[in-house]
């Protein structure tokens, strides 16, 4: 079993920072793409950022320029640098990662959420 543990959310004002981490833990083989989603009340989870193995990385049209996405593959963590965050920003912000326990077998993992407000 694979665990990923949300830290980073808060309180901030409008154009504020904040970095969030994720970090897996358990019965880890390798670690495919890594993401970070969020998610307000009566709306569907949506992409904030991905990144793959290799580096490559892709955002929403709404936090490009302004939200960075990276990893540290020996630490399986993945990172989300929020710069210049607005209130529309405000949201639950999820982990996400396709983890291999085998060589053979890949299965999608969630983590908890961290609250994101951010304060007009």
């Amino acid at each position: 079993q694979v665990q990923l543990v949300e830290s980073g959310g808060g309180l901030v004002q409008a154009g504020g920072s904040l970095r969030l981490s994720c970090a897996a833990s358990g019965s880890i083989f390798s670690i495919n793409a890594m993401g970070w989603y969020r998610q307000t009340p009566g709306k569907q989870r949506e992409l904030v950022a991905h990144i793959t193995s290799g580096g490559s990385t892709n955002y929403a049209d709404s936090v490009k320029g302004r939200f960075t996405i990276s990893r540290d593959n020996a630490k399986n963590t993945v990172y989300l640098q929020m710069n210049s965050l607005k209130p529309e920003d405000t949201a639950v912000y999820y982990c996400n990662a396709d983890v291999a326990s085998t060589w053979y077998r890949t299965s999608n993992y969630w983590g908890q959420g961290t609250q994101v407000t951010v304060s007009s």
